[in-house]
């Protein structure tokens, strides 16, 4: 690698040890996991070695396969590897195959593939899809999948695990490494991408020595809210992001939501018109050419400011950015750290982030990150097991091609890590519901899918292999309206239940554009220009993140600081706050929960935070109102967000007489949990994503997608056959489990409920509402319809309480 060092020095570039080791490690054939902070050079760590490999020999067909999340970061791997390819003479063609390809690249490289292949799981997928795809793979050395923190804890991440798992029993010799970040669980992150294979015999973890120096910045507001709530402080907080703005060459802003994105950009422009022309923003919903323009624009460095979400999240090395600004809690270390990486995106350069609350409870947040990143307490990243809708499409998918070997590939997919415990008797269930449609849909042809010749399972219909073709994924949403000028101009998309609130003339925001519905063609809605400076802002299903358990145990830890003399800014800025909670209620430490109990005009409110993050406090919520019931016939509404929850009746709560009787407990967890909660309509709920992904309902042809509600339809329908003639079909208990694993997080329920167990309770009876059970009340309000706004109504709340 004498080469490769020259051509490094020659740029002024250092070649870290982790490089090295990792050069190394490749050259004698190993596999493994490279870990290093965001602009360390993690990508040359395992580009350079492939292509000096090769060096100097005769090389034709694909060599490597560089699998990456998202597909903004494909064209930085690309740019990276033709620059490297040229600086070492290497003799290799390089490639991109994403949803964006065009039909003509895609014939092209079907007539002869490039060296390097820069792909996405779904892509890797339709080339398993393809006819005598084997030998597509026969020259294929190493895969290199890219963000793999990103990639880990999802479906995607399971369409990787299959995909690997298929290359290496094309070649038992492949090479298989991950590239990360930021995660907390390398280990098990290592043996998720190599599974039990070939290559996780030889195989290791290579660790950068060094760290990301980041530097955070918490904006602190010139007057803290004693009575927050959300969302309020963010706005009101932009005369002092101006000015980091105007000092800054180049600032990338991100939102966690692309509601926020819309809002943002459009209160910068009102607030300094002079940005105009310089600043961009950049979302999942912007079409794809307004991104492209965006992040060319980034690396060319003509662009001031970009607001954005995690689409520009990943390792995109845009060079000219100096600052990042996080908007809002980013819920998690980890995200926030990925995101401060944006900045000072080489090695040795150390990060900015400032970090803008958008209600004073979230000042405390910039010191718990702080905190946690000082420590390195980074979030793990949970893998799914046993996903029976991603192996049912990954079957159809090797059906559709060539067929397949069901002992084969049994085999195969028994070494990875998602399905190593899957045993005959459930392939065979599988097996049985693609060939007969299992025991429930076997007398309809339509569900007759595989056909079995000479023991070779394969799709024998073009229309059916073409309809699977089209549904190849895991990423499943709402369907999307192309929003376009009657012109053909597109401008991005939107959730059709969003356009079918509006009514034809009024205004709404998107891609930074005021713009006026014309009319609704299909899936298209027509726009103009609009004159009205105002407009619905779009919001997208899925929006809502929680706190992760690192994140929430940081904040419990700074809480406690807030007892003693605080030190740290973010702390003493909040002494006015804690000291109007200490006045109401009390203020916990990390070794105690507080209960509020408050009476009001609407009837007994009940408070309590457990500080662990919205989906977890959803839980802990239901399962005590389900065992307050149990003392007393009671009925609730229920509110929450990351802090605590609320209960309200129309009657006395009896929390003295349970607490007394070990209400917190996790005796008969799961089972009070699934009565709390309408377990089956929320099993119901994740079965359409289930049935989307495995085939069971059709989502309509490219322009002509199935409308939502049909989709919906069609999916309870399998859903309440299967619970009532099939209750053991493998992808109705998959519902359930995703249920319990992802959206009230059994395991870190639990461990709260343990924490709370070992906590004193703080029981108070306020007279009236407190700093901290403030917020929680104005998101339930939020909900209520009135002609009044929420402004003006928690505006009335706030003289009230302050008289």
């Amino acid at each position: 690698m004498k080469e490769v060092e020259a051509w490094f020095h020659k740029n002024s570039w250092h070649a870290q040890d982790f490089q090295k080791d990792a050069w190394k490690s490749y050259a004698a054939g190993e596999s493994g996991l490279v870990n290093a902070p965001t602009g360390s050079g993690k990508t040359y760590s395992l580009l350079l070695p492939a292509l000096m490999e090769s060096k100097g020999k005769i090389i034709s067909g694909l060599q490597l396969i560089w699998i990456s999340p998202i597909r903004a970061l494909t064209k930085e791997i690309e740019l990276s590897a033709n620059r490297a390819i040229k600086a070492l003479n290497v003799n290799w063609t390089v490639g991109v195959r994403t949803g964006d390809t065009s039909q003509k690249e895609r014939a092209a490289q079907k007539m002869s593939m490039p060296n390097l292949l820069i792909t996405t799981p779904e892509s890797l997928h339709l080339l398993l899809a393809q006819k005598q795809y084997p030998k597509v793979f026969k020259e294929l050395k190493t895969v290199v999948v890219d963000e793999w923190h990103e990639l880990l804890g999802s479906k995607r991440g399971v369409q990787v695990e299959l995909g690997i798992s298929r290359l290496q029993g094309l070649n038992s010799g492949l090479r298989i490494w991950g590239i990360s970040a930021t995660i907390g669980n390398l280990i098990e992150a290592k043996e998720v991408l190599l599974g039990y294979g070939p290559a996780s015999k030889k195989s290791r973890i290579i660790r950068a020595n060094t760290t990301k120096d980041v530097e955070i910045h918490t904006l602190i507001p010139e007057e803290i809210e004693t009575f927050p709530w959300a969302g309020h402080l963010g706005i009101r907080m932009l005369q002092q992001v101006i000015p980091i703005l105007e000092k800054s060459q180049s600032t990338l802003i991100f939102t966690n939501t692309r509601s926020f994105a819309e809002v943002w950009y459009q209160k910068l422009l009102e607030a300094a018109p002079h940005f105009a022309g310089q600043i961009a923003m950049h979302h999942g919903s912007v079409s794809q050419e307004l991104r492209s323009w965006v992040e060319d624009q980034l690396h060319s460095g003509y662009l001031k400011i970009v607001v954005c979400t995690s689409s520009l999240d990943l390792g995109v090395d845009f060079r000219p950015v100096e600052t990042i600004i996080q908007i809002g809690s980013p819920k998690g270390v980890g995200r926030f750290l990925q995101r401060a990486g944006r900045s000072g995106h080489r090695p040795g350069v150390a990060s900015h982030i400032h970090f803008v609350p958008t209600h004073s409870l979230e000042i405390l947040e910039g010191a718990a990150l702080r905190e946690a990143i000082k420590r390195g307490y980074i979030e793990e990243r949970i893998p799914y097991y046993r996903s029976f809708d991603v192996l049912t499409q990954y079957l159809m998918t090797l059906a559709v091609s060539d067929g397949f070997e069901p002992e084969l590939v049994f085999q195969e997919i028994t070494q990875t890590f998602s399905y190593q415990s899957v045993d005959k008797q459930e392939f065979s269930s599988l097996l049985d519901f693609l060939v007969h449609g299992g025991k429930s849909l076997n007398a309809y042809d339509d569900f007759h899918r595989v056909v079995i010749e000479d023991g070779i399972y394969k799709v024998t219909s073009r229309r059916l292999a073409m309809l699977h073709r089209m549904s190849i994924g895991t990423i499943v949403s709402d369907q999307m309206l192309q929003v376009k000028y009657r012109s053909g101009k597109r401008i991005g998309q939107v959730e059709e239940w969003f356009i079918s609130q509006l009514k034809i003339g009024a205004v709404f925001w998107l891609a930074g554009k005021n713009l006026e519905l014309i009319q609704v063609q299909g899936m298209e809605a027509i726009v103009a220009p609009a004159k009205s400076i105002k407009g619905q802002v779009p919001s997208w299903m899925g929006g809502r993140m929680s706190f992760s358990a690192n994140l929430s145990e940081m904040l419990r830890l700074k809480m406690t600081e807030m007892g003693d003399e605080p030190k740290e800014e973010e702390l003493k800025s909040l002494i006015p706050l804690f000291a109007k909670q200490k006045a109401l209620s009390k203020v916990p430490h990390a070794l105690q929960l507080l209960i509020e109990k408050v009476e009001s005009k609407e009837g007994c409110h009940l408070f309590v935070y457990p500080f662990e993050g919205r989906f977890v406090n959803q839980a802990i919520a239901s399962l005590l109102a389900y065992r307050l019931s149990l003392l007393r016939p009671v009925s609730f509404s229920i509110a929450m967000n990351d802090y605590g929850f609320e209960l309200l009746s129309d009657q006395d709560i009896p929390i003295e007489i349970a607490l007394d009787s070990a209400i917190f407990t996790t005796d008969y967890l799961r089972e009070d949990l699934l009565k709390s909660l309408n377990s089956t309509e929320m099993a119901r709920r994740k079965f359409r994503d289930i049935a989307r992904i495995s085939g069971l309902v059709f989502q309509g042809y490219p322009g002509k997608p199935v409308k939502q509600r049909h989709l919906q339809s069609n999916a309870q329908l399998f859903f309440d056959v299967f619970s009532e003639h099939e209750p053991e079909n493998l992808l109705l208990r998959q519902s359930y489990d995703e249920v319990m694993d992802f959206e009230l997080e059994e395991v870190r329920l639990r461990k709260a409920l343990e924490r709370i167990a070992k906590q004193d309770i703080l029981l108070e009876m306020p007279k009236q509402f407190t700093p901290f059970g403030f917020p929680i009340l104005v998101d339930r309000l939020r909900e209520k319809f009135t002609t009044e706004t929420l402004q003006d109504r928690i505006q009335k709340m706030l003289v009230q309480l302050q008289e």
